[in-house]
């Protein structure tokens, strides 16, 4: 069985994902649960977008894993993005106004964005059907301030009922 560039990549997705994880999440108990929480809220919301828009015929994983169950990329829509939500979250820049905020999370998507124009163009891992760069950016954003929003809630939530 020949290894093919796609499953290289996937695999040093994998291991690269959990490095950074390892890396910059802090160890205490407060950033594990917000870390937690952060990584499957956004698992949820990509899990869901990444089945409709390859169901919809948006987009299409050529290479993907688990061929028999799904036909959208376990590795990036269940994993990588998730866990990069999750760095995301902690090293969110609170209390900086808008301009630095925005910025913050406009270079978050950014960088995915380029990343994932690199694999659509030059690897069987994405292909674009009637999807766009652009498409990609925007949809990040939005998933990202979801996130934000829903993690400052369920912490800010949390923190009462302790009260």
């Amino acid at each position: 069985m020949e290894i093919s560039l796609e499953h290289i990549i996937l695999g040093v997705s994998w291991l690269a994902t959990i490095l950074a994880l390892w890396r910059w999440v802090p160890k205490d108990g407060h950033s594990l649960r917000k870390a937690q929480v952060a990584f499957f809220c956004k698992q949820a919301i990509t899990w869901l977008f990444g089945l409709m828009v390859v169901e919809w015929g948006l987009l299409s994983y050529p290479i993907h894993e688990f061929e028999h169950a799904t036909n959208t990329s376990f590795t990036f829509e269940f994993f990588v993005y998730p866990a990069i939500c999750v760095l995301y979250n902690l090293h969110f820049p609170e209390n900086q106004g808008y301009v630095t905020t925005f910025l913050y999370t406009a270079a978050y998507c950014s960088g995915i964005t380029i990343l994932e124009v690199l694999l659509e163009k030059y690897t069987l891992l994405i292909h674009y059907i009637y999807w766009t760069w652009y498409w990609t950016w925007i949809t990040l954003f939005l998933t990202f301030c979801l996130s934000r929003t829903y993690v400052k809630w369920f912490f800010h939530s949390y923190n009462q009922k302790k009260t």
